[in-house]
């Protein structure tokens, strides 16, 4: 099997496995990992979670590994700079929060505060629907190009 498939399935089913343990509530998610500092597994799974969503699509799109046309250039290149956001997820979400449970209070201070708390949420929303709607909005342009292609 190509090392690039084996790739995508590891990451598709971290992904799966990461989702499911988020949707459900899993109890797993708030075991420690660690004392001091506190983390919780939730956070890793998460982490993890948020990686392996760009990879997949990268690692499960031929076109966008070697990519030949403009569209698949600038596609491969927008979904490495998420998958570059993605790893950065875990140390730019612990500096907004202040610790890895990340949990905010109503405290006036940025970090940890409500302000932060707003980022935080902003920043995982584009982390995950990002690219997913660089994946499907690829899927539409390449319907297009067959089209055209095809006439």
């Amino acid at each position: 099997m190509k090392k690039s498939k084996l790739l995508f399935i590891g990451s598709l089913l971290i992904l799966v496995a990461a989702s499911f343990l988020l949707i459900t509530g899993s109890s797993l998610l708030v075991k420690s990992i660690s004392e001091d500092p506190y983390i919780p597994m939730g956070t890793i799974i998460t982490w993890l979670g948020m990686i392996s969503l760009p990879l997949s699509i990268y690692f499960g799109v031929g076109k966008l590994r070697n990519p030949s046309h403009l569209k698949d250039k600038i596609t491969a290149s927008v979904l490495k700079v998420l998958i570059v956001l993605a790893t950065l997820w875990g140390p730019i979400c612990y500096l907004l929060a202040g610790n890895f449970s990340f949990s905010f209070t109503e405290k006036a201070a940025f970090q940890g505060g409500q302000t932060a708390m707003k980022l935080f949420w902003y920043f995982n929303y584009a982390v995950v629907v990002m690219p997913i709607a660089l994946l499907i909005l690829y899927g539409i342009f390449s319907l297009f190009r067959n089209k055209e292609q095809s006439q």
